[in-house]
Parts: C-alpha cells; sequence; structure tokens
C-alpha cells in the first residue's frame, strides 16, 4: 500500500489528521495537473480543494485496481472536466501573468534555470490539452505510460502514440524559440 493509499485508509478511520497530510502531499501536483486541462491556475486550485472535498465528504471507496495518486488524479480530471462541460470557462489569465519573472535574484544560473522553466511552461500551454496532460503526468508526475493511462481513460498504446506526438509537438514549438531541453 503507498502512501496515499494508507493517509486515505487513516482517514477513513477517523484519523482528520491524515486528511490534511493526503492534501499536504498531493496539492501541488495536482494543481499543476488540473492547469493543464483548465487552462487556468486559478481554476485549478479551487478544482484541487473540490477533489479533496469529494474525498472528503463522500468518502469514495479506493479500490486499489491502481496507484492512490493514479485514482485521485482521475477523480481531479473528472471533476475538471464536469466543471468545464458546465461552465464552458476559458482562461482569463494572460499567458504573461501565470509566471512570476523574478528579477531580485542574484544568482545568474537560478535565473536561467527559471527562463528554461518559464519557456517550458509557455511552450507547453501552446499545446492541446491531451498533449499537455500526457507530458505532465509523465514527466512531471513521473507516472508510468500504464498510470496516465488510466488517468486519461486511454489505452496505453494511445499513451504511447501521445506521448510520441507530444513531444515532437513541444520539441518543435521549443526550437522555434531557440531553446534546446536535454530530456526531449
Amino acid at each position: 500500500m503507498d502512501q496515499g493509499a494508507s493517509l486515505y485508509r487513516r482517514y477513513l478511520d477517523g484519523d482528520d489528521e491524515a486528511m490534511v497530510e493526503l492534501i499536504h502531499v498531493y496539492k501541488d501536483g495536482l494543481i499543476l495537473y488540473l492547469n493543464g486541462i483548465a487552462g487556468n491556475l486559478s481554476l485549478a486550485e479551487e478544482l484541487m480543494e473540490d477533489t479533496f472535498f469529494k474525498l472528503a465528504a463522500k468518502r469514495p471507496r479506493y479500490s486499489e485496481k491502481s496507484s492512490f495518486k493514479t485514482w485521485l488524479y482521475t477523480i481531479g480530471r473528472n471533476s475538471a472536466l464536469d466543471s468545464l462541460r458546465k461552465s464552458k470557462r476559458i482562461s482569463d489569465i494572460p499567458i504573461e501573468e501565470r509566471y512570476d519573472i523574478s528579477d531580485e535574484r542574484d544568482l545568474e544560473q537560478e535565473y536561467l534555470r527559471e527562463e528554461q522553466k518559464i519557456s517550458l511552461h509557455r511552450a507547453m500551454e501552446t499545446l492541446s490539452s491531451d498533449y499537455k496532460q500526457v507530458l505532465y503526468l509523465t514527466f512531471f508526475e513521473e507516472m508510468s505510460n500504464a498510470e496516465a493511462a488510466a488517468v486519461m481513460k486511454k489505452s496505453r498504446r494511445q499513451i504511447e502514440n501521445l506521448l510520441y506526438r507530444a513531444k515532437l509537438a513541444l520539441k518543435t514549438t521549443l526550437e522555434k524559440e531557440g531553446f534546446e531541453y536535454e530530456g526531449l
């Protein structure tokens, strides 16, 4: 049983502190993943809260057929898609305002790393939702193709093809900006 599953089991057994720990462990990654779907950081934060609220209020049964993280991200994805269907929201925050570019850093290397991250995230914002999701799940969340397939409700083969095409699209976008990323 992984850490998330054991924390959730503790919560179901009456330990409210376990839910606090669950949120602490998974909230940041879940927000970033949901931002890829929603295209709006504020909405992604709301969706993350909704996801954990569903866990706390509805107490769905975790069947352990997949990792807890995969199960949790699937709940988050479903919440995001439901919310987007209901509201048909379009991102209201310009891309330039989504990223905090700080000029107060003294170390040139740290500044360059931040610039590379910003370029990478901007390039990812230009990709389709499926491309963003598969790249985020496999690279940033380090999920296997099978886990990403479970979250995105696609076959493993579809994920492999999607990942290949997403990496090519991202690489092309980054090269147009004169950026080379070793991981692609």
